[in-house]
């Protein structure tokens, strides 16, 4: 019953902010950068409460400014100086940090942790393209059909625990739903909506490996959180905790779906 409770409460919340990020993916543009700038803040302070709990205020705005640069200088089609910024970026966040007495590499980690799928969405996004907005839809609702089926098949079905030590309440049940789910959302995705693909097959491939890596992200989040000896990132989001713990296994799934593009793209498979 606990667990059909926190459902109700997490579909409540996902009805109020996805539309949210709907919008501002089909808008494009200046929008879905203000949707990734915003969430670059609410992450930043999130990291910096778990990372630094005695300077917070100072390390959220250290690793927001870094976040700030890497994402802008994306938005205007420099991808490699925007990767160049994000690397000193992170150095610089570190540094700061360590001045102030708090761990510096937890600070230069949280600039890369957070900032390369900021970068990555905005890249896939590429302003107005057509292509862009199909892999963006891809990449968030692969991600979002893996966590939701992960939670309701591991709430339901329970059984065998995934990775205890790190993870106590996910379930072999749950992985197994998560990748079904999320392989047959790349395949109804690409069966619709153009991604430039030889096959919509090849969205049931991208599915799963976009599943895996919303998977493997929320393990991550798991182990981090255990490491700084904290139950939830936040309290943001009734059902769910921060935005870090909704939005962990979107960030894996965001690097890994635009690797696959890049791939696809070399091999000639994809446009």
């Amino acid at each position: 019953m606990a667990s059909l409770r926190n459902l109700g409460v997490r579909a409540v919340s996902a009805l109020v902010l996805a539309p949210i990020a709907v919008l501002a993916i089909w808008a494009g543009s200046l929008w879905f950068l203000a949707l990734i700038l915003a969430a670059c803040i609410l992450l930043a302070r999130e990291w910096a409460q778990m990372s630094a709990p005695a300077r917070p205020v100072p390390v959220a705005v250290a690793v927001a400014l870094a976040l700030f640069a890497t994402t802008a200088t994306t938005h205007v089609g420099a991808m490699s100086p925007a990767l160049v910024v994000l690397v000193f970026g992170a150095a610089a966040a570190g540094l700061f940090a360590r001045r102030l007495g708090q761990e510096g590499l937890d600070a230069a980690y949280g600039v890369l942790y957070l900032g390369w799928p900021a970068l990555l969405l905005i890249w896939l996004r590429d302003g107005d393209s057509g292509i862009g907005l199909s892999w963006t839809i891809l990449v968030f609702v692969v991600a979002w059909s893996a966590d939701v089926m992960a939670f309701v098949a591991g709430s339901l079905l329970k059984g065998p625990r995934l990775w205890p030590r790190y993870s106590p309440n996910k379930t072999w049940s749950g992985f197994v739903g998560g990748l079904a789910a999320g392989a047959g959302a790349g395949w109804v995705v690409a069966s619709i909506i153009p991604l430039g693909l030889p096959h919509p097959a090849w969205g049931l491939l991208l599915g799963l490996i976009g599943a895996l890596a919303t998977m493997a992200g929320d393990l991550w989040e798991s182990a981090l959180k255990r490491r700084f000896g904290v139950k939830d990132a936040g309290g943001l989001i009734p059902g769910h905790g921060g935005l870090l713990d909704r939005v962990d296994g979107l960030m894996f799934a965001a690097v890994v779906l635009a690797a696959a593009r890049v791939l696809l793209s070399m091999t000639g498979a994809s446009a």
